[in-house]
């Protein structure tokens, strides 16, 4: 049984409660659909128990998760390829204006099968930090992931991406370079892939910066990663103008991983190790590529058709609205 979780946007007295029903939540939502049998009224009691839980935590529960996704020592893309990829090759350079090192792109091999890899890389020391710009892509970087991942189309291998960045890179020079233009081609790309992908949100996802590498035939979150369309230092100065209510907005934003599968945004919630997976590199790199080497044995038997066409609706369902009618 998988070890319980240290933090996952809930109060600590409810977290054994919380991921429990989480795990029952998942096996539901996996099962095949039967005639004549129905399981919405189980799914609906245990969202309206998770949402219950959720309240009891109060919002330092969620600003818990963000601090445990930024911490110094998470795993990173390079620690994922030291313990799980021993034979990587890393491919540097957009082949149009240069390279960047927030971004790792490379070839590698996960249980026999060879694939691409590609991630953000923050750092660990202030001075990696400030060489990979804490993990925030320029241009650069996203027509690197883009070059990888047609390469590996190209060839029939499968691609991984490992998310965790704050956001793509905000300066002058990246805007200058087309970075609007950069994410919205990358989102592109991975949309049409022919080939079978699976994204692991690892630490952060911040807005277009991580979704320009999350489009995806699955999309996992290590439980106490987050997901979220702004910061919540961000959405605090923007609606409450004081970064200091960021708390507040953590849990306004429904940022964390159990969040985000309720709402059906990812497909997976993959537990850590007790205390995070900063105590322990090599166990958390083992469950993640566990759960994408049998993501990929599954997409794999997929036609790529198909496929492609389930990766499409997948998105088209996100995001659905009612207009109500005039009174």
């Amino acid at each position: 049984m998988p070890d319980q979780p240290d933090t996952s946007g809930l109060g600590k007295s409810y977290q054994a409660e919380a991921f429990r029903l989480l795990q029952r939540l998942q096996e539901l939502r996996s099962l095949p659909a039967l005639t004549g049998v129905s399981y919405s009224e189980e799914i609906k009691k245990i969202q309206e128990r998770l949402e219950s839980l959720r309240n009891r935590g109060g919002p330092s529960a969620a600003w818990d998760a963000v601090q445990l996704a930024r911490h110094q020592d998470r795993p990173q893309t390079l620690d994922y390829i030291a313990h799980m990829f021993p034979d990587f090759l890393e491919l540097h350079g957009d082949r149009l204006r240069g390279d960047d090192a927030a971004v790792v792109a490379g070839l590698g091999t996960l249980g026999g099968r060879r694939i691409a890899l590609i991630g953000h890389q923050k750092g660990h020391t202030l001075k990696e930090r400030q060489e990979r710009s804490f993990g925030m892509a320029r241009p650069e970087g996203y027509r690197k992931a883009m070059r990888v991942a047609r390469l590996a189309e190209k060839f029939g291998l499968p691609v991984v991406t490992l998310v965790d960045t704050p956001g793509a890179y905000p300066g002058k020079d990246a805007e200058e370079g087309g970075q609007a233009g950069a994410i919205a081609n990358s989102i592109r790309v991975f949309s049409s892939l022919r080939v079978p992908t699976v994204t692991v949100i690892i630490g952060e996802g911040g807005s277009g910066g991580a979704l320009a590498l999350a489009v995806a035939d699955r999309v996992f979150m290590l439980e106490n990663s987050i997901y979220s369309v702004i910061s919540p230092e961000g959405c605090a100065a923007l609606l409450w103008r004081d970064a200091a209510e960021a708390p507040r907005a953590a849990e306004a934003l429904r940022l964390t991983a159990s969040d985000l599968y309720e709402l059906g945004l990812v497909d997976m919630v993959i537990p850590e190790p007790t205390g995070g997976a900063h105590t322990n590199h090599r166990a958390t790199a083992k469950r993640v590529m566990r759960q994408v080497h049998l993501a990929l044995a599954d997409l794999e038997r997929l036609d790529p058709r198909e496929r492609l066409r389930l990766r499409h609706e997948k998105y088209l369902r996100m995001g659905r609205y009612a207009t109500a009618s005039p009174k």
